[in-house]
C-alpha cells in the first residue's frame, strides 16, 4: 500500500469481536483435545511361544489355528506356514532370489504377499501356496493387510494405500496424521475393523489409525516385548516386525525380525 499503513483507529481496521474470539478459543481447545485423545498403551503378555530365530519378520498373519508368515533378505525369503504352540516351519516356499519378500495379507484362500523394491505383488493358494498370479505396483512394498473389503498397504511413507483385494488397483491414499503431524515409516500392518494397526520402523511403537480419517487414535509402547536374547540386543536390523490379530477371539500376535520368541498380548492402559 502506498503510503502509511492505517492506524489503529482506521475504520477499516477492525478489531477482532467476542465473536471472533470465541470461536478461536473453541478451535484452539478442539486442538488440545485432540491431542490428548490419543490413548497410550502397552501390551500385556499372555503367553511365551518360541518363534524361529532364522525369521526375518516381514508380515504375520494368523488364521484358523495356523500363522502364515513373510520372512525377507535377498536370497532368503520365503512364504511360511507355522505352527502356533512349536513355532516349527511346516512348510515354506522359496521365493527367486532378486525378491525381498515383505508384507502379506490373507483374502479368502489367498494368500498375498509384496515384495520391497521390485514392484511385485504374488498372490498364492492357502492350502497348497501354488502361485497363482502376480500383480505390478509402483513404488516400495512394506506392510499389507485385509479389512474384509479393502486391501491397507504401506511403503515407508507417511500414508496408506487403499488397494482392490482382487486387481491389486490403487483406490485411494490415507495420509496418517499424529497431533497433526505425518508419521513416517509406517511398516508391518494388521487390520481389526475400521482401525488399522501399524509398527513404526526402528522404534517400538504400533500406532492404531482409524481409517476414515488416518488419524493416530492410539499408541503401542511395545519396549518391553524387546528380547534380552544377546543375538537380538546387537543387531540392529532385529526390530519389532509382526503383527497378527485374530478377529474370532479378538487376539493379538507380537514379534520382531529373528526374534526367538512370539508373543500373544492384549493392550492395556500405559500407567
Amino acid at each position: 500500500m502506498a503510503g502509511g499503513g492505517a492506524g489503529a483507529g482506521d475504520p477499516a481496521v477492525r478489531r477482532p469481536g467476542p465473536a471472533w474470539l470465541a470461536l478461536l478459543a473453541l478451535a484452539i481447545a478442539a486442538g488440545a483435545c485432540n491431542a490428548q485423545s490419543i490413548e497410550r498403551l502397552i501390551p500385556e503378555v499372555v503367553q511365551v511361544l518360541p518363534h524361529d530365530r532364522d525369521a526375518f519378520t516381514q508380515g504375520l498373519v494368523y488364521a484358523d489355528g495356523r500363522f502364515y508368515e513373510s520372512s525377507g533378505r535377498y536370497g532368503l525369503s520365503d512364504l511360511r506356514e507355522v505352527d502356533v504352540a512349536s513355532g516349527t516351519v511346516v512348510r515354506r516356499r522359496p521365493l527367486e532370489a532378486r525378491f525381498f519378500a515383505e508384507g502379506l495379507a490373507l483374502v479368502g484362500d489367498r494368500l498375498i504377499q509384496l515384495t520391497y523394491r521390485e514392484g511385485t505383488a504374488i498372490v498364492y493358494d492357502r492350502e497348497t501356496f501354488e502361485e497363482l498370479e502376480r500383480h505390478r505396483y509402483d513404488g516400495e512394498g512394506w506392510g499389507l493387510c485385509f479389512d474384509g473389503s479393502v486391501l491397507w498397504m504401506s511403503d515407508g511413507s507417511s500414508s496408506l494405500q487403499r488397494r482392490d483385494p482382487e486387481t491389486f488397483a490403487l483406490l485411494g491414499r490415507l495420509e496418517v496424521r499424529r497431533d497433526g503431524r505425518p508419521v513416517e515409516r509406517l511398516n508391518e500392518l494388521a487390520c481389526a475393523g475400521e482401525r488399522v494397526y501399524a509398527n513404526v520402523w526402528l522404534t517400538t511403537e504400533i500406532v492404531r489409525i482409524d481409517t476414515a480419517s488416518g488419524r493416530v487414535s492410539a499408541v503401542i509402547d511395545a519396549a518391553a516385548l524387546v528380547p534380552a536374547d544377546p543375538q537380538v540386543r546387537a543387531n540392529r536390523d532385529a526390530v519389532l516386525n509382526g503383527i497378527a490379530h485374530d478377529p474370532v477371539s479378538g487376539r493379538w500376535w507380537l514379534t520382531g525380525k529373528l526374534w526367538p520368541v512370539l508373543y500373544a498380548v492384549r493392550w492395556v492402559a500405559a500407567d
